[in-house]
């Protein structure tokens, strides 16, 4: 066990490295030239080393400060999205989002400014795909508000949304403590180039959806479960068709001109057979819960073939396992947010964490190298596939793109993210005939090219089956995993 430091042995070490951390009241945190070679010893090095990797936690707000394009954008779009959330209360009076803290999508709820049609930095919009508006009601009544992506040369299905044809498609849940839809625009834009339709949603008490049910219930922050029960209804509505509409709309039609679909607009984009579900934070944890419901809780078998936690796997148990006492505070605020209810595996799963958490604080001794794998534990030994990555000097926002908000750069810990998100769908809800499908086992295994981007406090795990019929099992994808054979677990 290593010694406990105190503050001002942090702050001295810390000044020592070129390193202005956040518990001194610092700005952006660097890292001076020749840090690697000042020659402390024993812990002091551990320190040293740890304190570079705290500094990761910055990356992103110091990029975002010293980018004058990107602040004019961002600021014109915060702008922007106030003015249009205003038009929409008139237009549309029967919304009920007055009490949701990112209603407006304004200032830091605008997410990157480029995954926006008026900037388009990706050239997505009518090259690659496109979005479309969408309203729906959960099983209480609350409206919620989402959108619609779909590949601009996505095949059709056989029209009614049957599963003759179609692409495959995942539904992507926000986290909690207020995260709205465009914080995960670039998992839709990279889902939708990969081939697949996608829904991006605000669940009841979060952006632009209701705050509450007619009768009073709320949403988000205040309740939980909503991660859960509106992750189960955006899925339903997905999956909805002219021939099975999405009942909700039609029970609770308002009449009050905010629009709703009696069913998915572009159904006969979608395979209903094949659809994933990725969520972040709560949103996790309700993606966790929702793969395992047996039955559906609206009728008939559980729809979801594989899922992707931007968190650890599991229930809020997993979550909160092990995790370092300077976390406490941060794991006490976001379980007062997250679903209940038991995780059974049984859809392939992977989980995506970070060395940090809400408020990013540097560690003053090794964690259990083990704490981030508790939920991807329970998969491999249940004997259902499973991976989990943990993102180097990462935090709680590399999945939500949240300008000024401490992560690592947009292009290391998200840029993980986006790569094995797609990989992990690729691998279980692609056909031989689709592209993506063929080299998903080589993207999920790419160690040379990520496993520099994989914590060094936590050990990175896998446990699943290759397309060629070798299965892959590792116990810490950072340190190495040898080649499998066939037949064979391939084993650090």
């Amino acid at each position: 066990m290593r010694r406990q430091y105190t503050r001002r042995i942090l702050l001295r070490l810390a000044a020592t490295a070129g390193i202005v951390p956040a518990v001194a009241g610092g700005g952006a945190a660097a890292t001076a030239p020749g840090a690697d070679l000042l020659g402390l010893d024993g812990d002091e090095e551990w320190l040293q080393r740890e304190l570079r990797n705290y500094a990761k936690t910055r990356e992103a707000p110091a990029e975002q400060a010293s980018d004058s394009g990107f602040m004019r954008r961002w600021q014109e779009r915060s702008r922007q999205n106030g003015q249009r959330y205003a038009e929409r209360v008139a237009e549309e009076p029967g919304w009920r989002s007055h009490a949701n803290l990112c209603a407006t999508w304004s200032e830091q709820c605008t997410g990157d400014p480029d995954l926006y049609r008026d900037v388009d930095e990706r050239g997505f919009y009518g090259t690659v795909g496109e979005r479309r508006r969408v309203a729906f009601y959960d099983r209480q009544g609350a409206r919620l508000s989402g959108h619609l992506w779909t590949p601009t040369d996505a095949p059709a299905a056989d029209g009614r949304g049957n599963a003759t044809s179609g692409l495959p498609g995942v539904v992507i849940t926000n986290g909690s403590v207020q995260a709205p839809e465009p914080l995960y625009w670039w998992a839709a834009q990279s889902l939708v180039a990969a081939g697949y339709v996608v829904l991006t949603y605000d669940p009841r008490g979060q952006g632009r959806s209701d705050s509450v049910t007619p009768d009073g219930q709320r949403g988000g922050n205040a309740d939980g479960e909503v991660f859960v029960t509106n992750q189960v209804d955006a899925v339903d509505f997905f999956r909805s068709t002219p021939d099975s509409p999405y009942a909700p709309n039609a029970e609770y039609d308002r009449g009050d001109g905010a629009p709703v679909e009696p069913y998915n607009p572009v159904a006969d984009r979608l395979d209903r057979s094949r659809v994933g579900i990725a969520g972040h934070s709560a949103g996790a944890i309700g993606a966790s819960i929702v793969q395992g419901l047996d039955p559906w809780p609206t009728g008939g078998d559980n729809p979801v073939g594989a899922v992707v936690a931007w968190d650890n796997l599991g229930e809020s148990d997993d979550i909160a396992a092990r995790r370092p006492e300077r976390e406490a505070e941060d794991i006490a605020t976001l379980l007062e947010t997250v679903p209940g209810g038991e995780v059974e595996p049984r859809v392939p799963a992977m989980g995506q964490s970070g060395d940090y958490f809400l408020t990013p604080r540097p560690h003053v001794e090794s964690p259990d190298p083990d704490a981030r794998s508790t939920g991807f534990a329970a998969w491999r030994d249940d004997g259902v596939p499973a991976y989990q990555l943990v993102v180097r000097g990462g935090t709680h926002y590399e999945w939500s793109r949240t300008p000024t908000f401490p992560a690592t750069s947009w292009g290391f810990g998200n840029a993980l993210a986006d790569h094995y998100t797609v990989a992990w769908f690729d691998r279980w809800l692609k056909e031989p005939d689709e592209p993506g499908y063929g080299d998903a086992d080589d993207r999920l295994l790419a160690d040379d090219e990520w496993g520099d981007h994989l914590s060094f406090h936590y050990r990175s795990k896998r446990a699943f089956d290759g397309r060629n019929g070798r299965k892959y099992a590792c116990e810490d994808v950072r340190d190495g995993c040898d080649t499998a054979v066939p037949g064979e677990q391939r084993r650090e």
